[in-house]
C-alpha cells in the first residue's frame, strides 16, 4: 500500500471528525488489509499497543494530571497571582506581566498547556477586564501563555518525546527552563509595548494592588508560600537523586492534596472522588492516542517511512539551515492540524534521525518539537487553548486568534533562536 495514500487516510479521517485514536487504529490496519504480503497482523498490532502502554515514564502523566487538577480545584492559581502582582501590578503592563508569570510557575505545576488556560484564566481573565483591560487582548494574553505550560517542566509533551526518542526525560526538563523563561520574557515585552500603545486604567489598577499592599508582604507571602513552593519541591526531588520523575509526580500529588486540604482548605475529602473521575476522563483518550499511535509509528518504520523521508530530503536539500526551516515549518502545520501527543509520537522516529545527521543534540530536538507544537495550541482550526480560553470568556476562537497573532511573531523569533543557538537549550545540561 503507498505511504501517501495512507497518509491521506489519516488526514482524511482528522478532517471528518473520526477520533484521533480511531483514525490512528484505522490506518495501523491497512497495509496488511490492501497487502497479504505485508508482515504485520493483528497480533503484532495488539502487542505494539500494549507496549507502548507498558512503560514505568508514562506512569508521571496520570500523574501529573490529576496533580494539576488538584491544584485548580485548590484555588492555587490564585494564590500565585496574588503575590506576582504585588511585586508588577504598579508598573506599565504589571497587571499582563503577572498573569504571564503566573502561567509560567502553573505550567510548572501542571504540565499541560490547556489546564493551565482553564486554571490561570478562569481567575484572572475577570480581575483583568474589571481592570480596564480589552477582554480580547486579556483573554489572548492567557491562551498563548497557557502554551508555556508544556515547555516549562514537568511537561507531559517531553514525558512524550522521552518515550518515542530514548532521550532522557530528566535532561528534557532541564533543557526546558531557558526557552520558557525566554518565551515568557519576550510576551511580557509584548504587553509592555501594547499597554503602552493602548493605555490603561491606572486609577483602578493602583486600587486593586492596594488591597494586596494592604494585606502585607508577609501575609501575601505566607499565602502564596507553599503554591510557589510546589515546582521547587517536583523538580528539586529530580535533580538531587531523590527520585526519577515519575516518583516526582506522585509526590507532587499528595503534595498537592496536602497543601489543598490542609493548608488552604480549599477542597474537601468528599471532592477527591470527583477530582479522580475528572483526571480519569481527562487521561484515558491520552492512553487510547498513545496506543494505537505506537502501532502505527511501528508500522511506519516496517514501511521503511523514516528512511524515505530522510533521504529525500538530504537528496533535495543540501543546506542545514533549510533543512531545519523546513522541519519547522511542518512541524507548525502539523500543530495546527493534529494534537501533541500523536504528532510527537508519530514524527519522533522520522524526524529524529534527520536532526541527528545534521549533529544536532536530540534533546535540544525535543525542545524545538514542543515549543513548535505549543504554537499549535494558539493556531486555528486545532488550537486547543484557543477553545479553552473562548470557553472562559465568551469571546470567538478566530477574534482571539487575531489577538494573539503578534504574540506567535514572538514565539515564532523565540523558535529561530532556540533551533540555531543550541545553547538555549543545552546550557543547563
Amino acid at each position: 500500500m503507498p505511504v501517501a495514500l495512507l497518509f491521506i487516510i489519516f488526514v482524511a479521517g482528522l478532517i471528518i471528525a473520526i477520533p484521533v485514536s480511531i483514525t490512528l487504529g484505522i490506518t495501523a490496519v491497512l497495509p496488511s488489509v490492501f497487502d497479504p504480503s505485508f508482515t504485520v497482523g493483528a497480533k503484532y498490532l495488539i502487542r505494539a499497543m500494549f507496549s507502548g502502554l507498558d512503560s514505568f515514564p508514562l506512569l508521571a502523566v496520570p500523574m501529573f494530571v490529576l496533580s494539576g487538577i488538584i491544584m485548580a480545584k485548590g484555588g492555587i492559581s490564585r494564590k500565585l497571582f496574588d503575590i506576582f502582582a504585588y511585586f508588577l501590578g504598579n508598573l506599565t503592563a504589571g497587571m499582563p506581566c503577572a498573569v504571564i508569570v503566573t502561567c509560567l510557575f502553573y505550567g510548572a505545576i501542571s504540565g499541560s498547556a490547556p489546564a493551565t488556560v482553564a486554571a490561570v484564566g478562569s481567575m484572572t481573565i475577570p480581575i483583568l477586564t474589571g481592570l480596564g483591560y480589552d477582554l480580547t487582548f486579556t483573554t489572548a494574553i492567557v491562551a498563548v501563555a497557557g502554551g508555556l505550560g508544556v515547555i516549562i517542566p514537568p511537561s507531559i509533551p517531553f514525558i512524550m518525546y522521552g518515550m518515542a526518542s530514548g532521550a532522557s526525560v530528566s535532561d528534557l526538563f532541564l533543557a526546558g527552563i531557558i526557552p520558557g523563561l525566554m518565551i515568557g520574557g519576550l510576551l511580557m515585552l509584548y504587553a509592555i509595548f501594547y499597554c503602552r500603545r493602548n493605555g490603561e486604567d491606572k486609577e483602578k489598577i493602583r486600587s486593586e494592588v492596594q488591597k494586596l499592599h494592604d494585606k502585607g508582604l508577609f501575609k501575601v507571602v505566607k499565602e502564596s508560600f507553599f503554591a510557589l513552593l510546589s515546582p521547587i519541591i517536583i523538580l528539586g526531588c529530580i535533580y538531587s537523586g531523590i527520585a526519577s520523575p515519575t516518583e516526582a509526580a506522585v509526590i507532587s500529588v499528595f503534595y498537592a492534596l496536602f497543601v489543598s486540604l490542609v493548608v488552604y482548605r480549599s477542597i474537601r475529602i468528599r471532592d477527591i472522588w470527583s477530582i479522580l473521575q475528572e483526571a480519569i476522563r481527562t487521561f484515558t483518550p491520552i492512553l487510547f492516542i498513545l496506543a494505537t499511535s505506537t502501532a502505527f509509528s511501528r508500522v511506519l518504520t516496517l514501511m521503511q517511512v523514516p528512511q524515505t523521508v530522510s533521504e529525500f530530503i538530504s537528496s533535495n536539500f543540501h543546506s542545514p539551515v533549510l533543512i531545519l526551516l523546513i522541519i519547522n515549518l511542518f512541524l507548525l502545520i502539523v500543530g495546527m492540524v493534529m494534537d501533541t501527543t500523536p504528532a510527537i509520537l508519530i514524527l519522533t522516529p522520522i524526524l529524529l534521525p534527520i536532526v541527528t545527521n545534521l549533529g544536532m543534540d536530540p534533546v535540544q530536538f525535543g525542545v524545538i518539537m514542543v515549543v513548535n507544537l505549543a504554537i499549535g495550541f494558539v493556531t486555528p482550526p486545532i488550537g486547543v487553548n484557543l477553545f479553552v480560553a473562548s470557553s472562559l470568556a465568551d469571546v470567538p476562537v478566530m477574534t482571539i486568534a487575531k489577538k494573539a497573532m503578534p504574540m506567535i511573531v514572538y514565539f515564532l523569533a523565540a523558535l529561530l533562536l532556540i533551533t540555531f543557538i543550541p545553547a538555549i537549550s543545552l546550557a543547563l545540561l
